[in-house]
């Protein structure tokens, strides 16, 4: 059984259409509804999927929520709220109070200054609200990455996309090591093994687990089998490759450490940190 808590739901050809993806790009630029994801992911074990949000358009929030109301597969959203948005603390208010609304994603570069747009009281309310903060690392701003994970310590941070390490068969630079160590010394924080195709140097990503294994073993060093879950990163996944692929890799590296590690990486880590459970 697995929870995919990375994909991407969205439709271009609505009659408002939509932000992204861009229209030039020939694999994203379609329908990707629920029955889309699950023609793809039920054959592969996924019994749920997390929604992230890549949409700009906060209109886009409750369209998923409204979607999900009705598709029972959908077990949360992780939504994109602006901390810079006037509008950021109402938006917060009315999107939390619907159950499947879970955390909240954003693009900018708002570690640089943490004092700006009132930004670390806002994170304080992600987390009287027992929402997640999913972030894509923010290599180029790490030191203010840290000094929120010191000034909010309850809040709880996901990782997205691997931390964005480099997969080569290698294991990681020290650099990425040093951060992440940093990352997983609060213990709220945890890694998604999201894009992990994606990052491969190598395009299409090659199939074979011992790839992708020095990169999988940092990232366990330093989360343990408690801070580690799955998401697709789904349909991005597929400039990499298959989405069989996908889950397949991290599959056959789970079992090799045990069922109960595969339970907790595909199933119980994702419902503890994002507070899920499957629907009837």
């Amino acid at each position: 059984m697995i929870i995919d808590t990375h994909v991407h739901i969205y439709n271009p050809f609505r009659p408002e259409g939509a932000p992204w993806p861009d229209p030039k790009n020939e694999l994203l630029y379609r329908p990707t509804l629920p029955v889309h994801l699950k023609a793809q992911a039920v054959p592969e074990g996924v019994v749920g999927a997390v929604v992230v949000e890549a949409s700009a358009w906060i209109s886009d929030n409750q369209w998923i929520l409204d979607l999900a109301a009705a598709e029972p597969f959908i077990l949360g959203l992780v939504g994109r709220l602006e901390p810079d948005d006037a509008g950021f603390e109402a938006d917060l208010d009315r999107l939390a109070s619907q159950s499947l609304f879970r955390g909240v994603r954003f693009w900018g570069d708002y570690f640089t200054d943490l004092s700006a747009h009132g930004f670390v009281d806002k994170m304080r309310q992600l987390a009287a609200r027992d929402l997640v903060l999913d972030v894509n690392f923010p290599c180029a701003a790490a030191d203010g990455f840290f000094a929120l994970l010191e000034q909010v310590p309850e809040l709880r941070v996901v990782v997205e996309h691997v931390g964005q390490v480099p997969v080569n068969g290698q294991e990681p630079p020290q650099q990425w090591l040093d951060r992440m160590r940093r990352a997983a010394e609060h213990p709220q924080t945890s890694i998604k093994v999201s894009a992990l195709m994606e990052h491969s140097d190598i395009q299409p990503a090659p199939p074979d687990v011992d790839y992708y294994r020095p990169a999988l073993d940092a990232m366990w060093d330093l989360f343990g089998p408690e801070r580690m879950f799955f998401g697709s990163n789904w349909p991005v996944c597929e400039r990499a490759g298959t989405y069989e692929r996908c889950t397949r890799i991290v599959r056959e590296y789970c079992q090799e450490r045990g069922a109960g590690v595969s339970d907790a990486f595909f199933v119980g880590n994702a419902q503890r940190i994002y507070r899920i459970q499957m629907r009837p």
